[in-house]
């Protein structure tokens, strides 16, 4: 019971925290960012896609799947099917999230970054609107997916304490 427990509640908690951080970008860094000039954007979203790269991060991003996956499977083998399931949802919910993570976002803060030193950049405005419409529209779903994936976690806490 042990184990079933730390892992569905790191799961939970790791997912989570990957759910408000696409969350906190898509209510408040980008609406804040927009508002800023064009230099300053593209400065700001390259210090931010290198800020972030660390521990915490690959906490929450990738123990999100990991801890989900685990407890997927320590519920199935504990015979408790019904949750387990419900836990697999929350699998397939964040994999969609990480899809696009890898296939939209990335490319584009990879795209951003080769574009090199935004006060080197002679058409910056260019660069920004290359990025921000599509990073954002994708974040957004980033968004709702993982904040799925966090709902049913927590779902499958509860039915597994019912």
């Amino acid at each position: 019971m042990l184990l079933r427990n730390v892992t569905l509640i790191t799961a939970t908690t790791a997912s989570g925290l990957a759910a408000g951080l696409f969350y906190s970008f898509a209510i408040a860094v980008m609406p804040g960012l927009r508002q800023a000039d064009d230099r300053t954007f593209v400065d700001a979203m390259q210090r931010i896609n290198v800020a972030i790269l660390n521990g915490w991060f690959a906490f929450s991003f990738g123990g999100a799947l990991l801890f989900t996956v685990l407890a997927a499977v320590v519920e199935w083998r504990a015979g408790t099917h019904a949750v387990a399931l419900w836990i697999a949802v929350a699998v397939v919910l964040y994999v969609a999230t990480l899809l696009i993570t890898f296939a939209i976002n990335v490319p584009l803060n990879d795209q951003l970054d080769r574009a090199g030193d935004p006060a080197r950049i002679t058409d910056v405005a260019a660069v920004r609107a290359a990025f921000e419409t599509s990073w954002v529209r994708w974040n957004v779903v980033r968004a709702v997916l993982s904040t799925a994936s966090f709902v049913t976690l927590v779902y499958a806490l509860t039915k597994r304490t019912a």
